[in-house]
């Protein structure tokens, strides 16, 4: 049982740090509300999903057996952070009045989903993440390795679910901040903007393992 805290106790520390799935949550909560917030929490809990699924198929090593499939998620991955970055500059990417939040909540929830699902599927390190750490709490002489493996995946899940939903209700607030305090917008802006493209810069630097 020790082992299964000392995995929890990992999770908890990986998800406290900064990474382009806070950044995004809190922009896309301080800005379109809580309704896209939650709709991005899912998106980012599917792609956790599928890094889970495809560590589970054995997917995960193929990263470290065939390096040109890590380099073009690599640039895939840092491609789409640059363009999130990018957009985020634009002054109508960033802040809506309620009117606008009634018709993104009409018809762009679809989006916030998918933004979410791409961020995070599109990070080689999630993927890297997920394949190392999860074997390594495999104990097949415990017996059952599809139940445990099973039971960290859902640790995994739940735990990414919780730190993402408190992280988008932190932007919820924020963006309550920011209406009142509406010369800090365009600073905000340009701070997230500017995270986003250092993300993608950093994730271009990353080599395969």
């Amino acid at each position: 049982m020790s082992d299964y805290y000392l995995f929890a106790l990992s999770l908890v520390l990986i998800f406290s740090l900064p990474g382009p799935d806070m950044i995004l949550l809190l922009q896309t909560s301080s800005t379109a509300g809580k309704r896209a917030g939650f709709l991005t929490v899912l998106g980012l809990g599917t792609a956790k999903l599928c890094h889970v699924i495809l560590t589970a198929l054995g997917l995960g090593t193929l990263f470290r057996v065939v390096p040109v499939s890590f380099e073009i998620v690599k640039y895939a991955g840092a491609a789409y952070l640059f363009w999130l970055g990018v957009k985020m500059l634009r002054p109508a990417g960033f802040f809506h009045t309620p009117d606008a939040h009634k018709s993104i909540r009409i018809h762009r929830g679809i989006h916030y989903f998918v933004k979410g699902l791409l961020t995070n599927l599109l990070n080689p390190k999630a993927l890297l993440f997920t394949s190392i750490l999860l074997p390594q709490f495999i104990f097949p002489d415990k017996g059952n390795v599809p139940f445990q493996f099973f039971l960290l995946g859902a640790a995994l899940l739940i735990i990414g679910f919780v730190f993402d939903t408190a992280y988008a209700l932190g932007g919820v607030l924020y963006g309550r901040f920011l209406e009142k305090n509406r010369r800090f917008q365009r600073t905000q802006q340009f701070a997230f903007s500017l995270l986003l493209i250092g993300f993608g810069v950093r994730l271009l630097m990353m080599s395969h393992v």
